[in-house]
């Protein structure tokens, strides 16, 4: 029986669904071909949008995977090496977020607080599922 706790399973669904959104974001900022921004021009990684949205899909893809991973079997010696995937993809997500504060400043907060949930969920119990005693030890 899995006794994978609330906390993994948001976490799961929480990378799962940012890196669709990413994915979605991404392919269509490479399909694009309205005008640009005007911001843009002055943006961290230059003004094609299409680079941004290649960077959309790559990061959608590492948090897709990162979101199937930890929904794995947590008593598998793999449950932990998922969950610090997760970690770095929820800090990935994050990182990206903070580049879009200018442009989208209420989305890219929000986004940046539910990836420091997903890192809780992934952190708060670490170690837990992979255990075989009811006993846990405190810190």
């Amino acid at each position: 029986m899995n006794n994978r706790s609330g906390w993994l399973t948001f976490s799961s669904v929480m990378l799962t669904i940012a890196g669709l959104m990413h994915v979605i974001d991404g392919i269509w900022a490479v399909q694009y071909h309205g005008a640009i921004p005007n911001d843009l021009k002055d943006a961290l990684l230059g003004h094609n949008l299409a680079t941004y949205g290649w960077i959309d899909v790559i990061v959608g893809i590492i948090l897709v995977g990162a979101g199937v991973l930890v929904m794995g079997p947590g008593n598998q010696p793999s449950a932990e090496v998922s969950r610090f995937i997760g970690v770095l993809a929820a800090t990935l997500g994050a990182i990206i977020a903070i580049i879009l504060v200018p442009y989208y400043p209420v989305w890219a907060l929000i986004y940046i607080a539910l990836s420091v949930m997903v890192i809780y969920g992934l952190t708060a119990h670490f170690g837990e599922d992979s255990s075989h005693s009811g006993s846990h030890s405190s810190t």
